[in-house]
């Protein structure tokens, strides 16, 4: 019989009397973890979230792992995991950063931001007061001295992208490295299409060039008008369009008007991702263009390079070395954009058709299975030892 499990995640949750809403994406994989435990599993979540932009509506008793709310800004229950055999929780949220101790349930921990990615990332929180970022970053150092501890008490650790991986390994004896996706068998590129987008190249039309995901200064999106402009004023022929909502959305929409880039740049909103973006990245763009300032290990990166897009972006602590790995694109210095310019430019359409398919074979060699059994038998590993 399989050990039991608790899971402490910070997916939001919204409670309707029996019915919860969910991410999506969070509902599919706990679905796709419970099969694959195929033992007692459990979760807690905290409410508090207003709204989810792509929500599942489920009956409690149609899931099939167990499912704990706490109001929001709850403390976990002290005896959270005494019951379980293996506890499964997120370093991101500070509530859990207390449970890996001597004498308890071992615990294996999953980071995503390393803390340099979390002071990048308030650094760009430029609107915030002077004196509260002042607050927040000596918070932030605080919880950065407890997951430190929590990590030294933990049995392991799974780091999503190569950011925690460095900035953390020499605290465990046991590191797992995944790379997060979407990425099944039926969303890669397939040869024909990616044949087509070597034949395009070859033939030297407008470069197509795409970006996905939210328009806020964490992704780095007030960075794409600027450099589209920059790329129109050389007389670069290309075209890019942009995927994603957010508090951006407003002033970029003025800002292309402004700049009379209405027929080179195209704001498309939110479109839902495996039967509208997949495909569209698939047969369409050339390239990617990715903007992030900090290292957030972002899913779209692997999820690009599937759909058979070279990447171009800033070397921020997860792109370059990912693109290190796979030859699957170019990195320029972080806020560069006249650097990220003139590489778009400069380009050899041969280059580009060959970090294409380098590109497509990387991530898939790091398709979501691929990456979801590997964390799975982490677990299973961890947990017959413990």
């Amino acid at each position: 019989m399989m050990p039991s499990l608790l899971m402490i995640a910070p997916a939001p949750v919204i409670v309707r009397g029996d019915v919860v809403l969910l991410d999506v994406k969070f509902a599919e994989g706990m679905a796709a973890q419970a099969a694959e435990w195929n033992g007692r599993m459990d979760c807690i979540l905290w409410e508090g979230a207003e709204r989810i932009a792509f929500p599942v509506e489920m009956r409690r008793s149609d899931l099939p792992w167990g499912l704990v709310t706490l109001s929001p800004g709850a403390d976990l229950p002290i005896d959270a995991g005494r019951d379980h055999d293996l506890v499964f929780a997120s370093a991101d949220m500070h509530e859990t950063l207390m449970i890996a101790a001597q004498g308890r349930t071992p615990v294996v921990y999953t980071v995503e931001y390393s803390h340099r990615t979390r002071l990048d990332i308030l650094a760009l929180e430029t609107a915030r007061n002077p004196l509260r970022r002042l607050r927040r970053r000596l918070w932030l150092e605080q919880q950065e001295r407890r997951r430190k501890r929590a990590f030294q008490a933990a049995a392991a650790i799974q780091s999503n992208g190569y950011p925690c991986a460095r900035a953390y390994a020499h605290l465990t004896s046991d590191m797992h490295l995944y790379l997060d996706n979407r990425m099944t068998p039926d969303r890669f590129v397939t040869d024909t299409e990616l044949n087509g987008r070597l034949e395009r190249l070859a033939q030297g039309k407008p470069l197509r060039i795409v970006y996905s995901g939210r328009l806020d200064p964490m992704k780095g999106t007030q960075d794409l008008v600027p450099l589209a402009k920059r790329l129109h004023g050389r007389g670069f022929a290309f075209e890019l369009d942009i995927f994603g909502d957010g508090i951006l959305s407003a002033t970029m929409r003025e800002q292309i008007s402004a700049l009379g880039l209405s027929d080179h740049v195209r704001l498309h909103g939110n479109v839902d991702f495996a039967s509208e973006l997949v495909p569209w990245q698939r047969q369409i763009p050339d390239i990617f263009l990715s903007c992030h300032r900090q290292g957030d290990p972002s899913c779209t990166y692997i999820e690009s390079m599937g759909c058979g897009l070279p990447i171009v972006g800033y070397a921020n602590e997860m792109w370059q070395p990912l693109c290190e790995a796979s030859r699957g694109g170019w990195h320029v210095p972080v806020a560069d954009i006249g650097a990220l310019a003139d590489r778009i430019a400069t380009l050899p359409r041969q280059d580009i058709a060959q970090a294409a398919v380098a590109a497509a074979a990387f991530a898939r060699a790091h398709d979501f299975q691929t990456e979801f059994t590997g964390r799975m038998a982490h677990l299973k590993r961890v947990a017959a030892r413990s």
